[in-house]
């Protein structure tokens, strides 16, 4: 299943794809259903389930094409991002990839939608880069997990767009304050459910900028894989259900190119992630 946060009369609700293109509103399937994606998760899996079967043969009457997207993840407990993932990406920036992986968090402000605008100040940064990742979101609680048991855990998936400050990032002994700026954590447009995905680590990743591919990779050079990242994480903490877990960037940064390519005014970027969905972002930087 595929679903997806639109806005309606300014309010997000969620609505689930029914064909190509069409979707409808998952809580005008039945009395209680849920209206965003953080209570259909709750649930489990007897609530998708009846999300599943109440809307088997129901034709979807709103256009995807028109549609306001907002963020497909929109409150989840956390979302915590991994860096230095790829070998090609942490070799660019000439970081040294650690022997556990590099984790920090990114703060909800920076959240937003497919085909929405990200906007900032010029005084703050000129250097802001792309970074295409796949995006996971926990389903059930996750602590102490093994590796073989981890993707049991896995609710299912989406397109992250880790929009970086660079000049920031590498004037600051933490990543957090430079990737989370409003609207710097562009997701969706959809989560997939995990059983639309059997191997996250076979899934062609990619970016564009300008009209420009620049990233062009596999989730299978993942350093860690999607179930070594949420094994890892369960030892220390309790993987709520919603969090979303941003699991790095391929090679083909705009920082480490010659000459570099940062995200200008009116600059269109999309990150796309086959079988899940392609990502837009559309930038303005302020005077």
């Amino acid at each position: 299943m595929r679903f997806a946060h639109i806005r309606s009369e300014g309010a997000p609700r969620l609505v689930l794809v029914t064909e190509p293109g069409k979707a409808v509103y998952v809580d005008e399937l039945f009395p209680g259903a849920p209206a965003a994606l953080e209570e259909l998760i709750a649930g489990g899996d007897e609530l998708r389930e009846r999300v599943r079967d109440a809307a088997a043969g129901v034709s979807g009457g709103i256009d995807l094409a028109t549609a306001e997207f907002a963020s497909a993840s929109r409150t989840p407990p956390v979302v915590l991002a991994v860096g230095l993932n790829y070998a090609a990406h942490s070799g660019e920036l000439g970081l040294k990839t650690d022997k556990t992986p590099t984790v920090f968090v990114l703060w909800p402000n920076s959240l937003t939608g497919h085909d929405g605008t990200t906007s900032w100040p010029r005084s703050l940064s000129e250097s802001v880069d792309y970074e295409a990742e796949l995006g996971v979101i926990i389903g059930r609680p996750a602590k102490d997990v093994s590796v073989d048991e981890a993707l049991d855990h896995v609710w299912g998936y989406t397109v992250v767009n880790d929009i970086t400050a660079r000049d920031i990032q590498f004037s600051e002994a933490q990543w957090c304050r430079c990737k989370s700026f409003d609207g710097f954590t562009p997701t969706g447009p959809y989560v997939v459910t995990a059983d639309e995905i059997p191997d996250p680590q076979d899934l062609h990743i990619w970016t564009v900028v300008d009209g420009h591919r620049v990233q062009d990779a596999s989730t299978g050079q993942m350093i860690r894989g999607v179930a070594a990242l949420v094994s890892h994480l369960s030892q220390s903490v309790t993987l709520l259900p919603g969090t979303l877990i941003s699991t790095g960037s391929p090679g083909g940064a705009g920082y480490s190119r010659d000459p570099q390519i940062f995200l200008r005014d009116r600059s269109t970027v999309t990150v796309g992630i086959d079988g899940i969905g392609e990502l837009t972002t559309h930038c303005r930087i302020l005077d």
